[in-house]
Order: C-alpha cells, then sequence, then structure tokens
C-alpha cells in the first residue's frame, strides 16, 4: 500500500489528502450539529466532485498559461482573477444541479436563485483561493529549492573544474623545471643526472597517485618534497642545506597535493638559485588552535614582481580557498634581510 502511494504523483496524492481533509471536515461538523441527512450528504459528494474537476480545469490553464513562469506579481493577480472567475462559474453550476434536483438544505428555504449563487459563488471563491495559495506556495517553495539544489550543484562543479585546471598546470610546471636542472646536469655529470632522473621518477609517481585526490596527509606530501630536495641537492651540492622541523603529531593532518612542494620549488627557484652563495632551505610545521601552519624559509630577497608571474604560489592560494574557504591563508613575505618566508593556515 505504501509503495502503490509512493508512486503517485504530488498532485493526485496532494488533491486526494486536501479534498480528503475537506470531507472528513464537513462530516464531523454535520454529525456534531446533527446536520448529517441524505440531503447533506448528496451535497458534500456534489461539491466534492465539482471541486477535483474544476480545480483540475484550473491548474490546466495555469500550465497553459505558464503562470508560474511569469513574473511575482503577475503570478498572484493571475491566481486572484482565476480564482474569481472560476468561482463564478463553479457556484453557477453547483446552483444549477441543486435548483434542478431540489437538493436546498433546510435553512435555504425560499432562497431564490440568485441569492443561492451569490452564497455558493462567495463559498467557492474562499475554497478556490486557499486552493491556489496552497498550489502557489508549494511551486514558490519547490522552484527556490530546486534553483539552490542547481546553485550547489554548479558552485561544486566549479570548484571541480578549477581544481582540476590548477592541478593540470601544477604538473607541468614543476615536470619543467625538474627536466631543466637534468639537463644542466647531464654534460656536467652524468652519474648525478641519472640519479636525479630516479628521482624525479619517484616523484611523478608519487603525484600520479596524489594527484586524484583532493588532500593528502603532511607526511606523503613530504616525502614527494624530499624526493624533490634530493634531486635539487644533486644539482646544487654544498650551495644547498635543508632543515626540516616537522613533529610527528601533525603527519597525518591533511594538506591539498603537491602544495608544499610548489612552496619549496619556489623558494628553489626564486631564492637559491638566484645567488651563487650558499643557501638554506626550512620546511616548519606547527599546529596553533584549530589551525596547521606550514612555514618554507629560504635565502633571497622577495622580488613581487617576480613572484607575482608565477603560477605556483597563485595555485596555492586558490587551491586553499577553493577547499578549505576563508578560513585557510596564505602570506609570502621577506622575513628578514637575507631571508624569504611563505607561510599556508590550513583549518584541521
Amino acid at each position: 500500500m505504501l509503495h502503490f502511494i509512493r508512486k503517485l504523483p504530488k498532485y493526485t496524492l496532494f488533491q486526494a489528502l486536501g479534498w480528503g481533509l475537506f470531507l472528513a471536515v464537513n462530516v464531523f461538523f454535520a454529525i456534531s450539529y446533527k446536520m448529517a441527512d441524505q440531503v447533506f450528504f448528496v451535497r458534500l459528494v456534489i461539491t466534492m466532485f465539482l471541486g477535483l474537476v474544476f480545480t483540475d480545469l484550473m491548474r490546466t490553464v495555469i500550465k497553459r498559461w505558464k503562470l508560474l513562469k511569469k513574473k511575482i506579481n503577475a503570478q498572484l493577480i493571475g491566481f486572484v482573477l482565476l480564482s474569481l472567475v472560476f468561482a463564478l462559474t463553479v457556484g453557477m453550476v453547483e446552483t444549477l444541479v441543486v435548483k434542478t434536483f431540489d437538493l436546498n438544505f433546510k435553512q435555504e428555504t425560499g432562497f431564490n436563485f440568485f441569492q443561492d449563487y451569490i452564497s455558493n459563488a462567495f463559498s467557492w471563491i474562499v475554497f478556490l483561493f486557499i486552493w491556489n495559495c496552497i498550489y502557489f506556495i508549494y511551486h514558490f517553495v519547490d522552484e527556490s529549492t530546486r534553483n539552490q539544489l542547481d546553485k550547489l550543484k554548479l558552485e561544486a562543479l566549479v570548484k571541480s573544474l578549477e581544481l582540476k585546471t590548477i592541478k593540470s598546470h601544477i604538473n607541468p610546471h614543476f615536470i619543467f623545471n625538474a627536466l631543466n636542472s637534468i639537463r644542466a646536469l647531464i654534460d656536467e655529470n652524468p652519474s648525478h643526472a641519472r640519479e636525479a632522473i630516479t628521482a624525479l621518477s619517484n616523484i611523478l609517481r608519487s603525484s600520479m597517485v596524489s594527484e586524484t585526490q583532493e588532500t593528502i596527509t603532511l607526511e606523503r606530501e613530504l616525502s614527494i618534497v624530499k624526493d624533490y630536495l634530493a634531486l635539487e641537492l644533486i644539482r646544487f651540492e654544498d650551495r644547498l642545506s635543508i632543515k626540516y622541523e616537522i613533529p610527528v603529531e601533525v603527519l597525518q593532518f591533511q594538506i591539498p597535493p603537491m602544495m608544499l612542494q610548489t612552496l619549496v620549488e619556489n623558494s628553489i627557484k626564486h631564492g637559491i638559485s638566484k645567488s651563487l652563495k650558499p643557501g638554506e632551505i626550512m620546511i616548519h610545521a606547527s599546529k596553533n588552535d584549530r589551525t596547521l601552519q606550514l612555514r618554507v624559509l629560504n635565502t633571497g630577497k622577495l622580488i613581487l614582481t617576480e613572484n607575482a608571474d608565477g603560477f605556483g604560489l597563485q595555485s596555492t592560494e586558490s587551491r586553499l580557498n577553493l577547499i578549505f574557504g576563508e578560513k585557510a591563508g596564505f602570506s609570502i613575505s621577506q622575513k628578514d634581510a637575507d631571508h624569504v618566508e611563505a607561510c599556508v593556515k590550513i583549518p584541521v
């Protein structure tokens, strides 16, 4: 039975519930006031039949006029006019049926045709106005809900596409820089070039697994970063020193894949490689309140025009906003005379 009811169209179900409630209320009061005679039940059946037929016709008119697609003011005026026109029509039909088959209530004895018509029409104005209000409110709420769901789906789709676009830029960007590093080693030190290729293959293997995910653990991201820095150590040798300050308790926190690697890569490209002097990179992680803070400190000078043009830093900020919203943050600044610091804050 429940399965059958669930398969019914919503309109049919609501019509049955509405007019069923109308029947129950009328029968209850008729019995309470001892008015439930034969004429009452015949009139009640006629009223319900006319109500079902004319509300269905009114719905057909609403759909054909596409009233629900019009502006809100036009909809309200249309529903009021329809209630009035159909009430006058169904009131006339009911009055004709009652007079033809002599179905007047006792209290209506002595009423003329015009008085009966006015009384019936007024009752139908009330019924149909209530019916139209329910119909209008239901469709208004339903349309608003669907629009909201469509908006959320669209936002989710846009977010997904933006993340995929960013990811598609990150790997080519990283591979291009890594291949340039390896190319520089081929003539200078072929054995180091082979080691660099091995390191690059490890990075690519890890990144291919990670790029299908929105976030990965900091521990997994660090393994990619260490492979990348192993590759760069082959290139820079004694000119590069690396320090890690990563507490064990933060290793399982989630961050966007290749994000920390992008910051480290940026520090190499715009910091270490710009100077002939030995340089240092320090990677620090800490948890404060409900925020994971990642800092990459490197030797160098902050040149805004250089960093503003880099896709890596723009992608970091975009990904943080898309995944974590306004609670996340990214900044890059000149920490002191010789060091630049990139800082990422992620809610946990």
